[in-house]
């Protein structure tokens, strides 16, 4: 009897997570009060949207980067920070730059140009070995900070969201699925702001590759599918301001292209 009496609670439990849940009145089943947009982003190619679940973020991935925010690249891990989902803005037509808006708050807008994973699958203690059987695919992407509220931050020792995932800070273009485009492990990354090339590497200069990223991260938290993460950005980083138009590419994952209104 007990058995049962805990089955039935779990089953109404399970119902209730899934939306489906009525009570013992009869009434109607337990629904949403009101439906939210989820984010997606178009796959290249074909009529698919990959849909967002989180977004991870690896900061300092770049030697060069590293020593260049004041750091030394040979004695740290990597260390990771989050944007919410809807901070993405798809930014993927080259000749039509996507209008994102210089956000609130900041006089020290800077630009990240970034290889982005897209995940298929997940779990935890992901082995490096197969950590690449997890990627749907590809895309470029730019993690926009707000350079003086995160040094803010940091100076008071505070966490950075405000610095890193305010509004239409992770403008990224379509995804481009390894089934077609494989798992690059070299190639230009660069960025130009103004038709001025600011950011400009290579991706075998990623301190931790990608799937080693993969399996480090699956230890701290369990990956799922929808899951994107910002694999770090190269040397080169600046300001930006109102007006400026910044277009990047990583070779055989696409483009990312933008105008600060």
């Amino acid at each position: 009897m007990k058995r049962r009496k805990l089955l039935s609670a779990s089953a109404v439990g399970v119902a209730a997570l899934t939306g489906c849940a009525s009570d013992a009145t009869g009434r109607d089943p337990a629904r949403a009060a009101f439906s939210v947009a989820r984010p997606m982003l178009p796959v290249v190619g074909t009529s698919e949207m990959f849909p967002i679940r989180r977004i991870y973020c690896i900061g300092r991935n770049y030697a060069a980067h590293a020593r260049e925010m004041g750091h030394d690249p040979d004695r740290e891990p990597p260390f990771f920070f989050t944007k919410p989902a809807d901070a993405i803005v798809i930014c993927a037509d080259p000749a039509n730059p996507t209008k994102v808006a210089y956000p609130s708050a900041t006089k020290n807008l800077h630009h990240e140009m970034e290889l982005v994973v897209a995940l298929k699958s997940g779990g935890t203690d992901i082995p490096v070995d197969k950590a690449l059987d997890h990627v749907f695919g590809y895309a470029v992407g730019l993690d926009m900070t707000r350079r003086d509220l995160q040094n803010q931050a940091k100076d008071m020792g505070r966490p950075w969201d405000m610095g890193k995932g305010f509004d239409q800070s992770a403008p990224i273009g379509e995804i481009f699925p390894a089934s077609k485009i494989g798992h690059p492990a070299k190639g230009t990354i660069q960025l130009d702001v103004n038709g001025k090339t600011r950011q400009k590497s290579d991706l075998n200069a990623l301190i931790w590759s990608v799937p080693e990223t993969i399996s480090y991260l699956s230890g701290l938290v369990a990956l799922a599918a929808g899951d994107l993460i910002y694999t770090g950005t190269p040397d080169g980083v600046a300001a930006v301001v109102k007006g400026d138009t910044l277009a990047g590419f990583v070779d055989g994952c696409g483009t990312v292209t933008c105008t600060l209104v």
